[in-house]
């Protein structure tokens, strides 16, 4: 293949012709018929599952707009705003403020719409010289796309890593990258065999360093653990960080320079970056941890995921466990970890968050004998996106925005103790319920509240 988005654009007009690879039935379904349907779709029993209760929930999706009952809606939230607009008058701009300071977001209890500013403001300024941007899933109507199509537009070399794999959204993205390139921007589709789910912008300045007037290139940065998607950043829970640290923004610049090139692995100070040095990173962090607490030391390690699969880091949790190691997890989807098990996981706690907001950001704290290591990241911890795919996980330095992501990301939910669910032994889970006495806690339900009261920090 000589032009990748020409060959995926020929084949998704037949994408709904393809070969089935499951069969979900009701758990009622005449045996016959069972029988004729796995034929038909080339399938054996082992594909099949029956399912004990409707089929196809997706359905269900309409019912909002079917039924007029306010009591059964979520009221009507409207997202912080932390910062005031990035460009126009009386306005501060981004750029100095995250020479002050690094910027800490939440999604969605503070708006996306910095983020825009942000590109907004350096796509107009004169002294800004190169945008460079991974984009995974933006939907067919983006601002954020449409910002760097006014920067190449107005001289700016802009740089997109898009990834076209990104599954049901390809047609749209092979949309963008005709679009980019129409205006001259360089459009990427990162190294071949690994999708590209990391979470990157980078802005490259020009900017007088001295009084004589000499100049020098800065470089601005903003990492997250969500998509550059304006309607997902209302729905789904992700922090982003915008930041001018410049041994994170020569990294980000390291991973740019990397999926742009030859694919090969240059290296990289502070993020850890898959599919090459983040699972080798979190192994050492589990066993620093592990160590400590097998000299009698405080010793905890907390992660924030969407998914637990990857055998590696099971395993060394389990002997952080068995060492003394206070772990707990907040996984909202599929954990093939056990907690609780005697002998082997009796110090690990497993937790999923099902609320009004999808649980979307990957968190990874280490107590590191009470320097507390905080990361933020796009990956799962799982095979695919530890040594399949390009991740990252970068490090939250500023010690207040540090005690923000701990008491937002991780504490809240944590205590929450009406929605989440508990995972026990066997695999199953229990609903938790306040104890007698005990005020229910929502975490996000908090938040809301936190936020409304204008309480973020930073």
């Amino acid at each position: 293949i000589t032009d990748l988005r020409q060959a995926l654009q020929g084949e998704l007009p037949t994408r709904h012709l393809g070969d089935a690879v499951r069969l979900e039935v009701n758990v009622n379904i005449p045996e016959a018929l069972l029988q004729r349907l796995c034929k038909e779709n080339n399938l054996d029993m082992r594909d099949c599952y029956r399912v004990n209760g409707p089929v196809n929930l997706v359905r269900l999706a309409q019912l909002p707009d079917l039924v007029d009952l306010p009591k059964l809606v979520f009221k009507p939230h409207a997202p912080a705003m932390p910062f005031k607009r990035g460009a126009g008058t009386g306005a501060v701009s981004f750029f100095e403020r995250m020479k002050h300071s690094d910027l800490l977001l939440h999604h969605p209890y503070e708006s996306f719409e910095p983020v825009l500013d942000l590109l907004r403001e350096a796509s107009r300024d004169p002294q800004v010289l190169a945008i460079k941007q991974t984009v995974y899933r933006t939907g067919d109507k983006s601002p954020v796309m449409e910002a760097l199509i006014e920067a190449a537009q107005n001289g700016k070399e802009v740089t997109v890593v898009l990834e076209l794999l990104a599954r049901f959204d390809e047609q749209t993205n092979i949309n963008w990258a005709a679009r980019l390139e129409e205006v001259g921007a360089h459009v990427v589709y990162g190294v071949v065999g690994h999708k590209c789910h990391a979470k990157l912008l980078l802005i490259v300045r020009k900017e007088k360093i001295h009084k004589s007037g000499k100049t020098a290139l800065v470089r601005y940065a903003h990492l997250g653990t969500g998509n550059y998607h304006p309607r997902t950043a209302k729905l789904y829970t992700d922090f982003g960080l915008m930041t001018c640290d410049p041994l994170i923004t020569k990294d980000v610049h390291q991973v740019f320079q990397q999926l742009t090139g030859t694919g090969m692995q240059l290296e990289t100070r502070e993020l850890w970056e898959a599919p090459f040095t983040m699972l080798e990173q979190l192994v050492h962090h589990i066993r620093a941890e592990t160590k400590a607490a097998k000299q009698g030391k405080k010793a905890r390690i907390i992660g924030k995921m969407n998914a637990l699969l990857e055998k590696t880091i099971i395993e060394e949790l389990y002997k952080a466990s068995q060492a003394g190691v206070k772990i707990d997890l907040i996984v909202r989807g599929v954990c093939a970890l056990q907690p609780g098990v005697k002998g082997l996981s009796e110090n690990i706690k497993v937790r999923s968050i099902v609320g009004r907001f999808l649980e979307h950001h990957r968190i990874y704290y280490f107590y590191h004998g009470g320097s507390e290591q905080v990361y933020l990241s796009s990956a799962d911890w799982m095979e695919r996106n530890l040594l399949r795919r390009v991740e990252v996980a970068f490090p939250i330095k500023d010690p207040k925005l540090k005690q923000r992501v701990i008491n937002e990301g991780l504490m809240i939910l944590l205590k929450d103790n009406a929605s989440a669910w508990l995972m026990k032994a066997d695999g199953s889970y229990v609903k938790s319920k306040p104890r007698i006495n005990q005020a229910p806690i929502v975490g996000q339900l908090e938040l809301l509240k936190k936020f409304a009261r204008g309480e973020n920090a930073g």
